[in-house]
């Protein structure tokens, strides 16, 4: 889905950017574009962004649970 339409940013290019250590909205922007042009995204990106930073922490938990059985 597009998240940003002004600068054609989905969630999947939000998802990527933290992936590759994104962790403000800055520097997502910085990444993506999002939210730089008329700002009417910027919380749905930040949205976007938080669930990206929390699917990949879950998935570390589930990493390192899976190490410990």
């Amino acid at each position: 889905m597009y998240v940003c339409i002004c600068n054609a940013v989905t969630e999947k290019d939000i998802h990527k950017a933290v992936e590759q250590g994104m962790r403000t909205f800055t520097q997502v922007q910085m990444a993506t574009g999002a939210g730089t042009c008329c700002g009417q995204c910027t919380g749905c990106a930040k949205d976007t962004m938080l669930d990206a930073i929390e699917a990949e922490a879950i998935r570390g938990w589930e990493e390192m649970d899976a190490m410990a059985a």
